[in-house]
């Protein structure tokens, strides 16, 4: 799969969910969707349905799974009976299968590194792989805010994802790049599966970004916006295929479509990279 709809995935974590955000990037040619069960106040599948069940086909849908509906808010869970049907819900809330289903950070319930955690995610993506095989969506794979605590579990007894999605972008430190560079090395995962999030750490309006100017990464970067040229020097932060992006406004939208053609100078980005590491070191993690 080539184009924008590849390499730009329409994320719904902070949208409103309108149908007219859904139209626009149809007509961008942005054709994968990606939200979460927990989203919206765990509505988003609901309220996708409910207004926009004629164009959902026309996307590839991805969705999350892990966090649950508590007495205090959102819990989080690895118990692979409740994950294989959280499922089947998906597929209920949506009105049809998902193309990918993923593990929705792991590293919520896994904070120490031991024998335990690694039998506790091994358990929990057999789950995942099972729902696959039983067709009730297409693939499955790992989101991770921080691979870093998952790095250390990944044996050959942990099922292998379809696809990993991790953090990426200029807020992202060096220590995870480093860790997500490291998982996608331990689960073999490439060649279109690594997908990027959050590019602009939640908001384009942080102060940061008005105080840098990410278009030293770009080789032709007079061409862009500081917010285009962030967004394109995020797939090689670390280096992923695709990208998951949140706005509620097609325009934005059609800027970030417009940013896959700037040409992004790799020396740059390694010598930011070795400055990253460079400043991490004895500072705690």
């Amino acid at each position: 799969m080539r184009g924008a709809d590849s390499r730009v995935v329409l994320g719904l974590h902070r949208s409103r969910h309108e149908r007219r955000l859904l139209t626009g990037a149809l007509d961008l040619g942005v054709t994968a969707l990606d939200t979460s069960t927990n989203y919206l106040g765990f509505r988003s599948h609901q309220v996708l349905a409910r207004t926009a069940s004629d164009l959902l086909p026309k996307f590839t849908v991805s969705t999350k799974i892990g966090y649950f509906p508590g007495p205090g808010g959102a819990e989080h869970s690895l118990d692979p009976v409740r994950l294989h049907a959280a499922v089947e819900q998906v597929a209920e809330g949506l009105g049809r299968e998902p193309e990918l289903v993923f593990l929705h950070n792991p590293e919520h319930s896994l904070r120490e590194a031991t024998a335990h955690g690694q039998e506790v995610l091994a358990e929990a993506c057999a789950a995942l792989d099972d729902a696959t095989a039983k067709g009730l969506c297409a693939a499955w794979g790992v989101a991770s805010w921080d691979p870093s605590p998952l790095v250390s579990l990944i044996d050959l007894t942990v099922p292998r994802p379809s696809v990993l999605m991790i953090r990426a972008g200029l807020l992202v430190g060096a220590r995870t790049l480093d860790a997500a560079d490291a998982l996608t090395k331990a689960w073999n995962v490439g060649g279109g599966e690594v997908w990027g999030m959050s590019p602009f750490g939640g908001s384009t309006s942080a102060p940061v970004w008005a105080r840098i100017d990410p278009r030293v990464f770009l080789r032709d970067g007079g061409r862009l916006s500081r917010m285009q040229a962030a967004f394109r020097a995020a797939y090689h932060l670390p280096r992923v295929d695709s990208v998951a992006v949140g706005t509620d406004e097609p325009a934005h939208l059609g800027e970030l479509v417009g940013a896959l053609a700037g040409e992004v100078e790799e020396r740059t980005i390694e010598e930011y990279r070795s400055l990253l590491r460079d400043r991490s070191r004895g500072q705690p993690a």
